[in-house]
């Protein structure tokens, strides 16, 4: 089997303990991943501190080129990267191909961004006193991302942290971490001086030993509310800052002005591109009544038409989800919603053989509007369907969620579009179009769908503090000691 390693303080190494990591598409192990121990994340984070003075202090501009170098070399090595995802997570080549080559453009975007965080001159309110605002790095981030769209998830936490003059301990996900482990060569190639940027993967207990780190100023988690959970009681040791990008039920809403085709190709991309396997995915259809049963028609046709196969064939479609338990769940939960009333339009079926394949499948639940595939992140291509009537339902059922991470409308009223977009409570609000990203737009969401942003200049500066700068211009002496200036 292939052998992956740790890339710590600038250098690849073994793990004294490791483990098989799965092929989703054949359910038998392919490569032997390093295991970190708390050990080896306290060494990195070590690393990461005493390389930090010298990184901060090196001029952003100098910074940026690194970010630059970088940002070609995943271009380059982006087939390589893609066919290493798709094998270890089941993600269709087809999308990591053109994913990971976009991921470039976020390491250019903040190596631009990096010699443009700038700091401000306040008029202040004192004829003697010059003041001014210095933004600095906040110092060493610990950075854990899941295993889909890795290498996009880490972009947008390596990019800005980078950027800003922070270090990074990055730990992947132990489902799928070979992708990372490889970009760890790309980072050394580019010339990052050692221990700026440390990249491992392990279990709960690698991630308990990072985020507990007294050296950990940040921590940016992707993942799920529950382990966000831990993270926010783990960060109580070292009071480090959190920013938290974490799941969602998405509304995606249709009205009967909408073009449906149109619509229905956004509502694919929403749920059962990359499988369904998307923080963002459109799981809830909230669709007019006047309009059900033509779009579910169209619905139902395409998500019958999509080609289920081996995640590295182009004409590949929908592929296998990530790990066996995730399907298990998966199937669980729709066949408790079938159970509580909703009714099947496709799918619902796990099919026989190898592999950890599940079909796209649409729940009727406008009965049961309360039902598990409704509430719940499934986090596959499993599509709940509820009808409104008039837009006040709509934006009710739209905002009845715990979730605020994304949205979907689709209207051809501009009026009404944007009563929706103040209405809809999610921090992106896609209108007649879904599931598009930019290095330049902040993404992120609130509740349960975490807090803080990734993307665009608000990033970066998630990842520095404020220095204030008083220089008092008279020569004259200080009057009163014991009054407060």
């Amino acid at each position: 089997m292939d052998r992956f390693q740790h890339y710590i303080d600038g250098r690849f190494e073994d793990a004294a303990q490791g483990f098989d990591s799965i092929d989703p598409a054949t359910g038998t192990p392919w490569a032997r991943m390093p295991a970190a121990s708390a050990e080896d994340l306290g060494r990195a984070v070590v690393a990461a501190d005493r390389a930090f003075g010298a990184w901060a202090a090196t001029t952003a501009t100098a910074r940026g080129k690194l970010l630059y170098r970088l940002a070609d070399l995943v271009q380059e090595a982006a087939p390589r990267l893609a066919a290493l995802e798709t094998r270890d997570t089941g993600k269709i080549i087809r999308e990591t191909s053109a994913q990971i080559a976009y991921v470039a453009e976020y390491y250019r975007y903040y190596a631009g961004l990096a010699d443009k965080i700038e700091g401000a001159h306040l008029p202040i309110d004192k004829p003697d006193m010059e003041v001014w605002l210095r933004r600095e790095p906040v110092g060493v981030v610990a950075a854990i991302v899941p295993w889909n769209s890795q290498l996009f998830l880490s972009a947008v936490k390596l990019g800005p942290a980078l950027a800003a003059g922070c270090t990074v301990v990055l730990k992947a996900s132990e489902d799928g971490p070979a992708p990372l482990l490889e970009f760890a060569r790309l980072v050394d190639q580019a010339g990052f001086p050692a221990g700026v940027v440390n990249i491992l993967t392990g279990g709960p207990e690698a991630g308990v030993a990072l985020t507990t780190h007294p050296k950990v100023a940040h921590i940016a988690f992707t993942g799920g509310p529950e382990t966000a959970r831990h993270i926010v009681r783990a960060s109580a040791e070292n009071l480090a800052k959190t920013s938290l990008e974490l799941g969602g039920k998405s509304p995606f809403i249709v009205f009967d002005d909408a073009d449906l085709d149109s619509a229905a190709n956004a509502q694919v991309a929403g749920i059962f591109a990359a499988t369904g396997q998307s923080c963002v995915a459109g799981s809830r259809l909230l669709v007019q009544r006047s309009v059900k049963d033509a779009f579910l028609a169209r619905l139902k046709a395409k998500a019958e038409a999509v080609a289920i196969g081996a995640p590295d064939a182009m004409a590949t479609e929908v592929g296998p989800l990530c790990t066996a338990r995730q399907r298990d769940r998966l199937h669980g939960l729709v066949t408790e919603t079938l159970a509580a009333g909703a009714k099947l339009v496709t799918g619902g079926q796990m099919p026989q053989g190898a592999g950890f394949y599940y079909p796209p499948t649409i729940l009727d639940c406008s009965d049961v509007p309360d039902a598990p595939s409704v509430r719940q992140e499934l986090f596959g291509p499993v599509l709940s369907v509820v009808t409104f009537d008039i837009e006040a339902e709509a934006l009710q059922l739209a905002n009845d969620t715990a979730y605020g991470l994304a949205s979907g409308v689709f209207t051809r009223s501009l009026t009404r579009a944007h009563r929706m977009i103040r209405g809809i409570r999610a921090g992106i609000v896609w209108v007649n179009t879904y599931r598009a990203v930019s290095p330049i737009a902040p993404f992120g969401g609130h509740g349960l769908s975490g807090h803080g942003r990734e993307g665009g200049l608000a990033a970066a500066l998630d990842y520095t503090t404020v220095k204030t700068v008083w220089l008092r211009t008279s020569d004259d002496p200080i009057p009163d000691p014991f009054v407060m200036r």
